[in-house]
């Protein structure tokens, strides 16, 4: 029964897309019969939170309505953006920033130092994601320009100045997440929860005009937005990485690399009970033997080949190919010889159903993924096959959000990250952040990370700052990756996979981030029709 009312809803579904107002079907539309100047998008979710940018919006991809001070390019270089420049004391600590004089939100108001310091005030009052604890005091030093004072130097600060939108004083309020307002390239025009979002240029927009009057986004799950595709009624649609349905007519499948990826999070300490009576630790994930054994025995490539079908690369960080990254940590191939002996060295032997075992312990969890992920549920059988492949028996469990919370500090949990900023690296593993929500939630410590940690944000460069975030994952002797405490078995980055309207032209992307947001509208100001288009 409920199948047949799921495939009666779904033909009804797609019926309803293929009418026109008056409710006759419509056949498929090519760039010729529709309107060249809107587009519809189903590229996922909608933002539970809203579209404020103090609490978090566009930190993973543009914030679409707000501009930004810098910016990262496709090669993620940091431009300016609203900044025409901007320099850093000698000390670090003063960043000064000069801002375009005629650039003004999109109901024609002068957006101005007052917008900026208002800005940044109020999204260190919010303490939300947006992390401005560094930040002593913003202020106005003439119409057009601001200075950031810090406590201490931060050579992370430009990724701040990167990720959070700009938003006007004189419109802000606690509705502003339903009803923003801001200085990028499109305004908010609707927004119908749980249905659609619909966006027109920004007139006053300083950059380069959009070429699209209008674009509505469609918040539809996986089957409906490719229903609507293959009926001819988006220009373009997200997939999972693991979609492996037919081409779409009309539509070219793209497919781009991110530092979007899933890995297994270890408890790192033997089990105690902590302040509040909240459970830390793990008995065997605490053994250094058993993380590095697994990281060494698990075949990355056969998780992309069979579970993404391709459409991703081993993992072997949090931050793989970006600039901080220490590529002496990869682990070319899996080799569970090496892992076995790694596991006898440490005193852990195979008992007769060939799980090993130590003192007693078997070398044995759950694992837990969030209930409704199939690719992350898929990805924790298949580590789980492998596992007791290899000798130790890993159980999965799925759970929602809610209850991993309350188990993820002592429990090995599929998790995913990815960011253009690497302070990551820092709330991922640093000692400070222990039992910070979803940050260091498996209870990682060592000493000579955090000094490589504190250079690393008060260093004068981002190049300087580079070299201490490598040496943090790994100096020769000690580190957080793979080589030293392994206190993840990072798995996969999964390609950000696109089908396109063919005479679309969204130009050149950069490695995208996690996918949350929208990060495929980095660059929507550069999206055309193809030349020969009529």
């Amino acid at each position: 029964m409920r199948i047949h009312i799921y495939l009666t809803s779904m033909l009804l579904f797609v019926f309803l897309l293929g009418c026109n107002a008056n409710g006759t079907a419509t056949s498929k539309e090519t760039v010729q019969e529709k309107d060249k100047d809107t587009l519809t998008l189903a590229i996922g979710g909608e933002p539970e939170e809203g579209f404020d940018p103090t609490t978090g919006w566009g930190r993973y991809g543009s914030p679409l309505f707000q501009s930004t001070l810098l910016t990262r390019d496709q090669d993620l270089n940091i431009t300016t953006d609203l900044a025409t420049d901007y320099q850093i004391s000698e000390d670090g600590i003063t960043w000064t920033v000069q801002i375009r004089e005629d650039a003004k939100f999109s109901d024609g108001e002068s957006l101005t130092a007052e917008d900026i310091v208002f800005t940044f005030e109020t999204a260190a009052q919010a303490q939300s994601v947006v992390d401005l604890t560094n930040l002593k005091k913003v202020e106005k030093t003439n119409p057009y320009e601001v200075q950031f004072h810090l406590k201490a130097p931060q050579s992370t600060f430009a990724s701040t100045l990167q990720s959070l939108g700009i938003v006007p004083k004189h419109e802000y309020s606690s509705e502003y997440s339903r009803n923003p307002i801001g200085s990028g390239p499109y305004e908010l025009v609707e927004w119908r929860k749980g249905e659609q979002l619909i966006v027109k240029k920004n007139p006053h927009y300083y950059g380069k005009e959009p070429e699209f009057e209008q674009i509505t986004f469609l918040f539809l799950d996986e089957d409906q937005a490719i229903a609507a595709a293959q009926s001819g009624q988006l220009d373009m649609l997200s997939v999972p990485a693991t979609y492996t349905g037919a081409d779409i007519d009309g539509m070219d499948r793209l497919s781009f690399s991110s530092v979007d990826n899933r890995g297994v999070m270890l408890p790192y300490p033997e089990p105690y009970e902590g302040k509040n009576g909240e459970q830390i630790g793990h008995a065997v994930t605490s053994d250094p033997a058993i993380r590095h054994a697994m990281n060494v025995a698990i075949d990355r490539e056969a998780l992309v080949e069979g579970v993404l079908n391709g459409e991703g690369t081993p993992a072997y960080s949090s931050v793989d190919g970006l600039p901080w990254w220490n590529e002496e940590t990869v682990i070319e191939d899996a080799d569970t010889e090496r892992a076995e002996q790694m596991l006898e060295d440490a005193g852990w032997q195979r008992a007769e159903d060939g799980i090993f075992e130590k003192e007693g312990l078997k070398a044995a969890f759950t694992l837990y993924y969030p209930s409704g992920d199939q690719l992350r549920q898929s990805l924790s059988l298949v580590f789980a096959e492998m596992m007791k492949d290899f000798g130790i028996e890993v159980s999965t469990e799925g759970k929602s959000w809610s209850e991993i919370e309350r188990l993820m500090f002592s429990n090995p949990v599929m998790m995913g990250w990815g960011s253009h900023d690497p302070i990551e690296l820092y709330y991922l593993y640093s000692s400070a952040m222990k039992g910070q929500g979803y940050y260091n939630s498996n209870y990682y410590e060592n000493k000579v990370v955090d000094q490589y940690f504190e250079k690393a944000i008060h260093a004068r460069t981002e190049e300087e700052a580079n070299q201490y975030w490598q040496k943090a994952q790994w100096d020769g002797e000690t580190g957080l990756s793979t080589l030293g405490d392994a206190p993840w078995v990072w798995l996969v980055n999964l390609n950000h996979v696109y089908y396109v309207h063919e005479s679309l032209d969204i130009g050149k992307q950069k490695v995208q981030p996690h996918g949350h947001g929208w990060p495929i509208t980095d660059f929507i100001t550069e999206w055309e029709w193809k030349e020969g288009t009529d």
